[in-house]
């Protein structure tokens, strides 16, 4: 998640080192743990009331849903990532298949493509 190798974490040590000092450091280490170990908390308290709140008929609501990244991949590329395989003869209307099948031209070397002005 933080993409944190050895010389990173021994680099923070040594900041927090200088920061803080030595005598210091397991004061502010703790403290840091009651903190991170209390918004846990919180935070799965604030899950288990939001699923209480909703009701039984969002019994199916998974919160990792809200995670903006969870929410594109669900919701957005999945319709990317299965291609619908579609037979070479068959005619689907509506659709770009019902399009006859054009050959892509090989061009010549030094022969450039043809340009469209109103496309671009």
């Amino acid at each position: 998640m933080f993409d944190l190798s050895l010389t990173k974490i021994a680099v923070l040590l040594v900041l927090a080192i200088v920061i803080f000092g030595p005598d210091q450091l397991p004061k502010v280490a703790a403290q840091a743990g009651r903190t991170l170990r209390e918004l846990r908390r919180l935070a799965d308290g604030a899950r288990r009331d939001l699923t209480e709140g909703l009701g039984p008929e969002f019994s199916e609501f998974d919160i990792t849903d809200l995670n903006p990244r969870t929410f594109v991949r669900k919701h957005l590329l999945d319709e990317f990532e299965t291609d619908p395989v579609v037979p070479e003869d068959a005619a689907y209307p509506g659709t770009p298949y019902d399009a006859p099948a054009q050959s892509a031209a090989v061009l010549a070397p030094g022969e450039s493509p043809p340009y469209d002005a109103e496309a671009t």
